[in-house]
């Protein structure tokens, strides 16, 4: 394959543990190159090789602060970093007409209209879970919130990450949740159960709850608990190695390609949005 087939690919956020796990995965990656790799201003990793950050060896691609400069000729940018660069990201992307893969967790609903703006002229796909797993258990979720009716069955989610998620719950709880939710047929946001403490009173009926737990270096386990008042069905998922989100990023990147602008997600990357 030559050069001018390969697709030239930004890592936002690489000198992070998810930046440095995409840059090992686009540099194995068939039909994909490293184009320029992206740090916040004031980062330890400026000007550093981006091969020797992520433990691959140099490949002459410094790392820079400089998003538009590194959007210059690229194809594709892929990002997993904070709710404010990521807004940032999208305008630019939309300006250079790239795909926008976005893995980044925490953001309000401002800015995701912000981010669904920018797809009028950018190919975005954004989820709160690149896994194939997840994105099947989500199926799952939805699949079971329909059939088990609301008035004897509760639903809580429970998630538990690495000490030092800044974000909670999970963007991988919520996509659970909004899948339970459309299940239902309800609003997440007026019937999501994020906090308890103290005299809380009886479980509201119908609400979607969530717990969190933080510790350890635990990468990702999600449950989605179905409670009646004789039984209870638990959907489950555990990421045991990091790479599998960015495997999951980068056939989102492929599938985004050959595509209009607009806003996708990963059901629609894995063809189960039906």
């Amino acid at each position: 394959m030559t050069d001018t087939e390969m697709k030239m690919v930004v890592v936002a956020g690489a000198a992070g543990r998810m930046g440095q796990t995409l840059l090992k995965a686009i540099h194995a990656a068939a039909g994909m190159r490293i184009h320029a790799a992206i740090e916040r201003e004031g980062s330890a990793a400026i000007g550093k090789d981006a091969g020797d950050v992520c433990g691959i060896g140099p490949i002459g691609v410094p790392i820079t602060a400089d998003p538009l400069e590194a959007f210059v000729k690229a194809d594709a940018v892929i990002d997993f970093t904070s709710p404010a660069s990521t807004v940032e990201f999208a305008a630019l992307a939309a300006q250079a007409r790239i795909v926008h893969i976005i893995g980044t967790t925490g953001c309000s609903q401002d800015d995701v209209e912000k981010i669904k703006a920018a797809s009028r002229h950018a190919r975005i796909v954004m989820s709160g879970n690149m896994s194939l797993g997840v994105n099947l258990l989500g199926v799952l979720v939805r699949q079971a919130a329909a059939a088990l009716e609301a008035v004897n069955w509760d639903i809580e989610v429970l998630e538990m990450h690495h000490n030092r998620k800044v974000d909670a719950p999970s963007g991988t709880a919520l996509l659970l949740g909004a899948e339970a939710a459309k299940g239902r047929g309800i609003d997440l946001l007026a019937n999501a159960v994020k906090v308890r403490d103290g005299h809380t009173g009886a479980r509201e009926p119908g609400s979607i709850g969530f717990a969190t737990l933080r510790g350890g270096g635990v990468i990702g386990d999600h449950e989605v608990i179905f409670a009646s008042e004789t039984e209870m069905v638990t959907l489950s998922h555990r990421a045991t190695d990091r790479s599998l989100f960015a495997q999951g990023a980068l056939r989102a990147a492929r599938w985004a390609f050959d595509k209009k602008p607009g806003f996708y997600n990963m059901l629609d990357v894995l063809g189960l949005d039906s």
